[in-house]
């Protein structure tokens, strides 16, 4: 998301490098890109203006320091106005009542169904909250078995009404079994409709009115542009929604609906959702989209996505062997498993400062471990526990099995031996300025 913009924004900033100081020409210059820049990233005309005015005005109204060059200076006032555009602080979902209860609402193909998993498994593991998934959308077919199938991938039970086709009934009734149960959180997964359907839109407001949520969210594809702020707009009329989730970000170079939707309905962003997987739910913070848009990177939800995976305990012990000298094709099978539950390997590489730019061009498949995996699962429990006995016949017995070649296995286990070597390095705290050029 964003790469067109911060590619555009980027060039922008570049005509004040060499300037001595900031000038209405200069400004002038700057602004109109910028401006450009902002309309074919599909931001709303009025948002683009009201913001361009502001920075305008803050650029020629700024003493810059004499430390500080002007181009320097207009980044931090964009950056600043871009946080300020896009809500200025997090701003959490409200999981509170007895049964705390949360209605999805959107258009037809906006991802509710997939966002509603994500949810229920962001309420379980992250709030320690019992949720129960509710499926109300009873015209799209299998929307109520694909709910089935993500409420257990995340162990979270689906309560639907097989031969119902009166949402609001079933909406009512499941929130009596959650009372009766004793669930924490109700989500309530709603059929995709138009905000030109007057009777699909009079009857999620009918749901609302019935069970009284603690929470209206309202799910947008990032990738319909102009045309989900548009559609926000209808629905916050009728809905009042607590706050927007902005779905497929992984799809969208433009971000325009990111930019725009705060300003145009005055509701938060929530949370932000890119893939299938269902831990890649993010919770929206302003200032970290800003710092992506401006092409610095989000080292904070990095870090906080690694936290999530990685137990303490587990990481002392694999400290110990490493320093040991004891890790193996096992403990590099479990690293393998942890990095793909951190989402998509691409995204995730962008939001390291410096590495989007190099990554803009490189293709990451996410069948990338497959080869790797078989190569691993080949092995006998004595090899992975035991690599260094993997001599040449056990190497082509290996390709055989695992469907790739001698090349393929030869390139792994120069891969792991360099990994482990590294990695020994690093656990030590033993500083190696050749090991870490290879990291």
């Amino acid at each position: 998301m964003f790469e067109n913009l911060s590619e555009r924004l980027e060039r922008s900033f570049k005509m004040l490098r060499g300037e001595n100081r900031i000038t209405e020409l200069n400004v002038a210059e700057t602004l109109k890109d910028v401006r450009n820049a902002l309309l074919e990233a599909d931001v709303s005309y009025n948002v683009v203006k009201t913001f361009i005015d502001d920075v305008r005005s803050r650029a020629l109204g700024s003493n810059v320091l004499t430390s500080v060059k002007p181009g320097e200076m207009m980044v931090k006032i964009v950056y600043d106005e871009l946080v300020a555009l896009m809500g200025g602080e997090a701003t959490k979902i409200n999981i509170k009542g007895d049964p705390a209860i949360v209605l999805v609402a959107g258009l037809q193909g906006s991802g509710k169904t997939t966002f509603s998993g994500k949810l229920a498994a962001y309420i379980k593991n992250g709030k320690n909250v019992s949720p129960l998934l509710v499926a109300c959308d009873v015209y799209r077919p299998a929307a109520i078995e694909q709910l089935k199938i993500l409420g257990g991938q995340i162990d979270v039970p689906v309560y639907s009404e097989e031969g119902s086709q009166n949402p609001v009934e079933i909406a009512v009734n499941a929130i009596k079994h959650a009372k009766i149960h004793g669930f924490g959180a109700v989500i309530v997964d709603t059929a995709g409709r138009l905000a030109i359907d007057e009777d699909m839109m009079n009857e999620i407001s009918a749901i609302k009115k019935s069970i009284n949520p603690s929470e209206t969210l309202f799910v947008v594809d990032s990738m319909t542009g102009q045309d989900a702020v548009n559609t926000a707009r209808e629905f916050n009329i009728r809905l009042d929604f607590d706050g927007v989730v902005l779905t497929k970000l992984d799809g969208d170079t433009r971000g325009g609906a990111a930019l725009s939707i705060r300003s145009v309905v005055k509701k938060p962003i929530k949370f932000m959702s890119s893939g299938e997987k269902l831990n890649s739910l993010d919770i929206f913070y302003p200032d970290r989209m800003a710092s992506r848009i401006l092409g610095q990177g989000d080292i904070q939800t990095v870090v906080e996505r690694i936290q999530k995976l990685i137990d303490d305990d587990e990481a002392k012990r694999m400290q110990k062997r490493l320093v040991k000298d004891q890790f193996n094709f096992n403990d590099f099978y479990k690293q393998i498993q942890q990095i793909k539950k951190m989402g998509n390997l691409k995204d995730l590489m962008g939001m390291i400062p410096g590495v989007g730019k190099m990554m803009k061009d490189v293709e990451i498949n996410e069948d990338s471990f497959k080869a790797t995996e078989s190569i691993i699962l080949s092995m006998t429990p004595a090899e992975r526990e035991q690599p260094h006995i993997i001599n040449t016949s056990r190497r082509r017995r290996l390709a055989a099995g695992s469907g790739t070649d001698i090349v393929s296995v030869n390139r792994l286990m120069k891969q792991f031996d360099d990994m482990k070597k590294m990695m020994k390095t690093v656990a030590k705290g033993v500083p190696n300025k050749k090991m870490m050029k290879k990291r």
